[in-house]
């Protein structure tokens, strides 16, 4: 049986900002999910996903974009994950936060253009609408940047401070992709998380942070390698 493939989506993003790779996948022919991630907490995310995943008949490889790659850090520990694919994304170790990965290196564009805006119980952080085509979607179609930039899902502040309680990486094979043009997340936070994490493969893409709107079908090649991997 054939793994299901699940894309997680990030922060300041929602399941649209799979539609290239998920377009190339279907066209391959494979099984794709996309879910919703509500961005609230990364251990409640984290849960929704893992749930969301032992639904699932059969064997399914995660692949998690940005803080989706934190959040299939959790997930991934499903009985029936085979495989994880991180794309620009936060490769946690247990015990550790989005915060403290991040500040290890701290050269991005990110920090100096979020927005804070308070909620009952809490405080949504998103991406300046001015800043968001040049800081997160560089190199997208402008009129699709300009979308995404008024359309971006928030993340609470307290995903980036909540410690993952596992990390699957550990016991579940792993693919990474580091998108070297990255403003969004400093790159070399990318390349320490997958070479800690054993990734069976870096697989390294001359785009930005939303390289599944550049490159889809590069970003598609590595995820179907690893559902040819775990088939296999």
């Amino acid at each position: 049986m054939s793994a299901t493939i699940v894309l997680v989506h990030g922060a300041f993003a929602d399941a649209a900002s799979w539609a290239p790779v998920t377009r190339e996948l279907l066209d391959r022919g494979h099984t794709v999910l996309v879910p919703p991630v509500y961005n609230r907490s990364l251990l409640e995310d984290g849960a929704s996903v893992k749930a969301f995943v032992e639904n699932i008949t059969g064997p399914v490889v995660l692949a998690g974009h940005s803080y989706g790659g934190a959040v299939i850090t959790v997930a991934g520990t499903a009985d029936n994950v085979a495989g994880l694919v991180f794309v620009s994304g936060y490769a946690l170790d247990e015990g550790e936060s989005l915060g403290q990965l991040q500040g290890g290196f701290p050269d991005s564009d990110l920090a100096a253009n979020l927005v804070y805006t308070p909620y009952p119980g809490g405080t949504d952080v998103s991406v300046k609408i001015d800043a968001f085509p040049a800081v997160f979607a560089a190199g997208v179609d402008t009129a699709v940047a300009e979308v995404l930039a008024v359309s971006q899902r928030p993340l609470t502040a307290q995903a980036f401070g909540e410690p993952a309680p596992v990390a699957a990486w550990k016991t579940k094979p792993s693919w990474g992709i580091v998108s070297s043009a990255d403003h969004t997340i400093n790159p070399d936070v990318e390349r320490f998380g997958y070479q800690r994490a054993g990734v069976r493969e870096v697989v390294e893409i001359d785009g930005p942070h939303l390289v599944m709107q550049t490159h889809p079908k590069d970003v598609a090649d590595v995820i179907e390698k690893a559902v040819q991997s775990v088939a296999g």
